[in-house]
């Protein structure tokens, strides 16, 4: 890979980011250790940048550094899963009930234009993915509260470090959607209370399927 042209006080987040899309796609295993001098080499960039991108990915999880070992992409446990899926069902499913009570018709419009997206992509399971995350950012996107919106963020991407991603197993896509239309539905009632028992029983189940 050629030089990375990028001015040098973004490097290291440019760095990251490619360093997280490898992560995500296995590239890189959970458990396996970060050869700093290849990806330097690959990257044609020094350390230093390296080093800050790894500083970046251990804060948000998905980089365990070890002393005097280097960094290793973070392995989860079934504890971590279950303790990542619990606080992103209480994060989620109050914004979703927020959403309930306050989004405006527009706004729960553009939720259902994403879940018909969502129906349309369910033989595609890349696009599914991309789709699924876009519905859900979005509901945190209008609950309007940054400090949960960039916790669900970070949560999320140690939730994409599971090996057995749920949604690969027989059937969760089909489960997956009818939990979506049940949630789109409780918003569109408007019912606060019956959304957030919908989105906690979502993330319930892909735990269940998870494990």
């Amino acid at each position: 890979m050629s030089a990375l042209s990028l001015a040098p006080r973004a490097l290291y987040q440019d760095v990251a980011e490619l360093l997280r899309q490898r992560i995500f796609r296995r590239e890189l295993e959970p458990g396996s250790w970060i050869d700093e001098l290849k990806i330097a080499e690959e990257y044609g960039i020094s350390r230093t940048p390296l080093r800050e991108a790894l500083k970046v990915l251990a804060a948000e999880g998905l980089v365990t550094m070890k002393v005097r070992r280097g960094a290793y992409v973070t392995e989860v446990s079934e504890k971590d899963l279950a303790d990542v899926y619990h606080l992103l069902a209480l994060l989620e499913s109050d914004a979703a009930g927020v959403v309930a009570e306050r989004a405006s018709d527009a706004e729960l419009a553009s939720l259902q234009a994403l879940h018909n997206e969502l129906e349309a992509a369910a033989g595609e399971r890349d696009h599914f993915f991309a789709i699924n995350e876009q519905f859900h950012m979005r509901v945190l996107e209008l609950a309007n509260n940054r400090w949960r919106e960039q916790m669900v963020a970070d949560l999320r991407k140690v939730m994409k470090l599971n090996r057995h991603n749920s949604l690969f197993k027989t059937g969760r896509i089909e489960e997956s959607l009818a939990e979506h239309r049940a949630i789109v539905a409780a918003l569109t009632q408007r019912d606060a209370a019956l959304t957030v028992q919908r989105m906690r029983e979502h993330f319930d189940n892909g735990l269940e399927a998870a494990a």
